[in-house]
């Protein structure tokens, strides 16, 4: 099994990124946000637990998301080969937990891939994608919020995940094609992948 973890900023490419590592390593694609809305939808009663918090504006706790990704990797065929985490972990806690959940089915992260982009460029990134796509959160004020978020939050995590020895920096600028490239070049060299 091939575990990879996504990590980036709001605009940093994460799933352009996401569906070219999907295409090419064969991965099985967890995004924590659809897996929620799909469980609320159905009515399970994982959803149920969770829609919960959301309509009271809490965080899903740890222990319940881990449950939601270990009920997929062991009900899902398709995860079997290898999975590829969008949207978890987002703190050290989770990490924690996804480790634990992982390694109790023999299996681990095997690369953290960090797309790296200049905030200037997030934020242009972001307008320009709400112009195009209409998205009400990608505005300059809301989008300042949650790069400011994403960064106290996740600045742990990834050196969390440096030192765990499983962090690859990619610099998420450039065509599409070349930052692929270059994430492809740092698996191999990590995981001979």
């Amino acid at each position: 099994m091939f575990n990879i973890v996504i990590f980036g900023a709001p605009g940093s490419g994460k799933g352009t990124q996401s569906e070219n590592l999907i295409s090419y390593y064969g991965l099985y694609h967890i995004s924590t946000g659809e897996v929620l809305r799909d469980h609320i939808a159905r009515g399970t009663d994982l959803g149920k637990t969770a829609a919960g918090y959301i309509s009271e504006g809490k965080l899903i706790p740890d222990d319940l998301m881990v449950s939601i990704l270990a009920d997929i990797l062991d009900n899902t065929p398709e995860a079997k080969k290898g999975v590829i985490f969008d949207g978890f972990p987002r703190t050290i806690n989770q990490a924690e937990a996804l480790k634990a959940m992982l390694a109790g089915r023999g299996a681990k992260v095997d690369a953290v891939v960090g797309l790296e982009v200049d905030e200037d460029e997030l934020v242009d990134r972001l307008i320009k994608r709400g112009k195009e796509s209409g998205r009400s959160d990608d505005n300059l004020e809301t989008i300042k919020k949650r790069l400011q978020v994403y960064h106290s939050q996740t600045q742990p995590l990834r050196d969390y995940y440096i030192k765990e020895g499983s962090y690859v920096a990619i610099k998420g600028v450039g065509s599409i094609e070349s930052i692929f490239d270059s994430i492809k070049s740092a698996i191999k060299e990590k995981c001979g992948k």
